[in-house]
């Protein structure tokens, strides 16, 4: 495993509410912004809604000497997703887990 390598991860239930949780409908965010509701500066996150055990690609940002990785999660969206210490599953794509995208 080498920094910057791209890989497939597949969502947890976690994962999943964290993200569908910070995003915001574009019709709701056009509304605050025209009602002068929004905070200056805020920033918001769009995208299609995601489910635990879907699989998107990653950018390796941190290798541990345990082989779990650290990576940039790219979603269907404005935003991405930060993982942490997450291992790797030759077998399968389990949630919570990664494999080499090739």
């Amino acid at each position: 495993m080498v920094l910057g390598q791209i890989v497939l991860y597949a969502l947890t239930e976690s994962d999943a509410a964290k993200i569908n949780g910070r995003r915001t409908a574009p019709e709701y965010l056009q509304d605050m912004v025209i009602s002068g509701a929004w905070p200056c500066g805020a920033q918001a996150h769009m995208g299609n809604q995601v489910q635990a055990g879907e699989w998107f690609p990653a950018v390796v940002v941190r290798v541990h000497p345990d082989g779990t990785i650290n990576a940039q999660v790219f979603l269907d969206g404005t935003d991405t997703f930060w993982i942490t210490r997450r291992p790797a599953d030759a077998d399968g794509l389990k949630p919570g887990h990664w494999q080499h995208g090739d």
